[in-house]
């Protein structure tokens, strides 16, 4: 797409209108992206059909820098609510998206990331299917916001509920911890450091579903790690269950140069967020053929279990460090790292 045939280098609020300036912005870069059959009838909605239950997840995205090491909020914006969806235990397959455009914003920039979502959406295997577009006035936004819809058909082995588990279940990480939250760290004004560290972000919906092929209802839960990291995520379902988890420090997934990284800024990687991770809690005789299953696929090549449930300190996670001794893990409080999903 060649931004000279556009006759604009900027969105304006004329794009906002909701007349010939917004029409031919979403002739020109939305309809011409995202071209399916749903979307091309360019209405307000769609109609989809459904067998048997439906999950959806809705989210809004607000990241700050919009482009980042690693991928940018357009990818972002469709793996965050496709993993949503799969966390649910369901198998993603149409989303709604919506713009929030600043004035001023470079059309160049839009387009990248219009682009990012149609790339993101494919290898997900989901359809945009509707959406809308914003243009507020300069000063009154951040670049770009975006807000995604998903809706996918829940797997009919599932059965993923908090109510689900028990004591003895294993908990199981699928990857590296933390390496999103430290990507944006990294690129922040005034906190850059020299790093290779990437945004983990991805689609781990295929894996999901190979998992609840393989092991069905002996899953109990999967959840995503996003803001307020591990350690939030996991206090959460302790309160939730009212029953204690341990985790094992040296068992944590956690690459070299983001525990450096980390260290040298103060920050506990167990807070720090993650876009594409999740836990699954699951029954202790299928933990190895789980973590077994998930190493053999890319995007949990560095799965591993790093705890279980328990009867003793109810509603409390309590890691044991590398040194031995044991710490309660308190839920974040505040915001450590802002506008990092």
């Amino acid at each position: 797409m060649d931004t000279k045939d556009l006759g604009f280098d900027t969105i304006n609020l004329g794009h906002g209108s909701g007349g010939l300036m917004t029409r031919d912005l979403l002739d020109k870069i939305i309809f011409k992206t995202f071209n399916n059959p749903f979307i091309n009838q360019k209405h307000d909605g769609a109609i989809v059909k459904f067998d048997g239950e439906i999950a959806i997840s809705t989210d809004s995205f607000v990241i700050s820098p919009i482009f980042f090491k690693g991928g940018n909020i357009g990818e972002i914006a469709v793996n965050g609510t496709v993993n949503d969806v799969a966390m649910c235990g369901a198998i993603p397959k149409y989303l709604s998206l919506a713009f929030i455009v600043e004035e001023g914003l470079k059309i160049d920039e839009f387009i990248e990331i219009v682009k990012s979502v149609k790339s993101a959406a494919d290898k997900s295997g989901v359809k945009i299917i509707t959406g809308d577009t914003k243009v507020v006035e300069r000063g009154k936004g951040d670049k770009i916001f975006i807000n995604t819809t998903g809706l996918g058909q829940v797997h009919p082995k599932a059965n993923i509920s908090t109510e689900n588990i028990k004591v003895g279940d294993k908990i199981i990480v699928s990857g590296y911890i933390a390496q999103h939250g430290m990507a944006i760290m990294s690129q922040r004004e005034g906190l850059e450091f020299e790093s290779t560290i990437v945004s983990d972000t991805t689609n781990v919906n295929f894996l999901v579903n190979d998992l609840l092929d393989a092991f069905g209802d002996k899953i109990h839960l999967f959840r995503d790690p996003t803001r307020g990291g591990l350690a939030s995520v996991l206090s959460e379902i302790a309160s939730d269950i009212n029953r204690g988890i341990t985790i094992t420090e040296n068992d944590l997934p956690l690459e070299k140069q983001v525990a450096a990284a980390c260290e040298i800024l103060g920050l506990d990687p167990l807070y720090v967020a993650n876009e594409g991770v999740f836990i699954t809690i699951v029954e202790a005789d299928i933990a190895d053929a789980v973590v077994k299953l998930m190493q053999n696929d890319e995007k949990g090549i560095n799965s591993t279990c790093v705890g279980e449930v328990t009867n003793e300190h109810p509603a409390k996670v309590v890691m044991t460090s590398s040194i031995g001794g044991k710490r309660i893990v308190s839920p974040l409080i505040g915001e450590q790292l802002p506008r990092i999903c």
